[in-house]
């Protein structure tokens, strides 16, 4: 179940999203990969399966709000709200902690698999926004994270402090009952869950105020995230083992941080190199001159040579987006742009008609247009 994906990921969602986008991704998504549309392609049947169990639990708010809260283990066909209770209930209340605790990572049915069994955590996924500077020379960002963890009033045994979970007398500890039958095919042998306990192989009779027993809340957390340097828009950040806690001591999930990286004022990035449209006077492109141009490490000096033209591109070696992976760093590449120059006065239409003589040209103004 933990490596199970994300059913807002499998329909291009983020966490949260309305009915109505909900079932305007499905639509889509199905659309793309029906298989009457990709005859024999098992790949795309595959995900068209996906995104129908996706739909099938978004589009039903009970199934939605419970995946919410405990992501596939709320779904999950042995999560029960209602019953006997674990160990009976309490505070007259009908809640079955024991299928509660044993869904919150997805058990699974008795007879395939041990609830008691270390399972791992649920991975978490989240978002982190940064600037152009700090995608390129990296930085440390605090994220705030929501993840299933231990109970810090019980300790994670779901007991009431003071309190101890009884061994259950049916099963002994064991979870599940085992029993024999003779049949005309012989002696069949069959293990199922102990009822008594829902298959944890104790009773709470007591259970905690605070997590109802469960031993696990959901809570939120703010993580301290390093950034690498050279990190691209989309890309994801994994952390081993800040996800969910794991169930019978089974090791944490880990988290998943997706970068989003905010659009720059002058510079635009392409792979490894940084992308410049540079503003250049009609004299200056004429004559020549040296610029300072700006990059990521601030203002250099460039000189460009007499007649340049408008789509010009000239490279600076090295001041691009560091190397994610290796050393070293992209270029950073400046196309010209002439620049026309309006609400010229008198004199200097007078100097350019002038200058146009001295090249052969004879310019006639244009009539000027009424503006609409």
């Amino acid at each position: 179940m933990a490596d199970k994906r994300d059913y807002y990921e499998s329909l291009g969602l983020a966490k949260g999203a309305s009915d109505d986008e909900i079932k305007k991704a499905f639509r889509r998504q199905a659309k793309k990969y029906h298989p009457d549309v990709n005859p024999g392609d098992t790949s795309a049947e595959a995900r068209f399966k996906e995104i129908n169990e996706a739909y099938e639990v978004l589009s039903d708010p009970d199934k939605k709000s419970r995946y919410d809260q405990f992501g596939h283990a709320g779904v999950d066909p042995n999560f029960s709200a209602g019953g006997a209770g674990y160990g009976g209930g309490f505070g007259g209340m009908d809640f079955d902690f024991g299928d509660l605790f044993g869904s919150i990572f997805g058990s699974g049915s008795s007879t395939s698999r041990n609830r008691n069994a270390p399972r791992k955590g649920d991975r978490v996924r989240a978002e982190c926004i940064v600037t152009f500077e700090e995608a390129a020379f990296g930085c440390e960002k605090e994220v705030s994270v929501t993840r299933v963890e231990r109970c810090a009033d019980c300790t994670g045994t779901g007991c009431q402090e003071g309190t101890t979970a009884e061994t259950c007398p049916q099963c002994h500890g064991a979870g599940s009952i085992t029993s024999q039958q003779r049949t005309v095919f012989g002696v069949m042998q069959s293990t199922t869950d102990c009822h008594k306990c829902q298959g944890r192989g104790k009773i709470i009779h007591q259970p905690c105020g605070k997590c109802r027993g469960l031993g696990l809340v959901r809570r939120n957390k703010t993580i301290t995230v390093n950034i690498p340097s050279g990190i691209d828009h989309g890309q994801t950040i994994s952390m081993r083992g800040q996800g969910s806690v794991g169930v019978n001591g089974g090791e944490p999930g880990d988290l998943y941080i997706t970068v989003s990286v905010l659009r720059h004022e002058q510079f635009e990035r392409e792979g490894n190199s940084v992308l410049l449209s540079m503003p250049v006077s009609f004299a200056q492109a004429a004559l020549g001159a040296e610029l300072e141009v700006p990059t990521l490490d601030g203002k250099v000096k460039y000189s460009i040579p007499e007649g340049t033209q408008t789509g010009t591109v000239f490279r600076l070696r090295g001041k691009g987006i560091p190397n994610l992976r290796g050393s070293g760093r992209g270029d950073q590449y400046v196309t010209v742009n002439v620049t026309v120059p309006t609400g010229l006065t008198d004199e200097q239409k007078d100097l350019l008609q002038k200058f146009a003589a001295t090249g052969g040209e004879t310019i006639t103004p244009g009539k000027k247009r009424k503006r609409k």
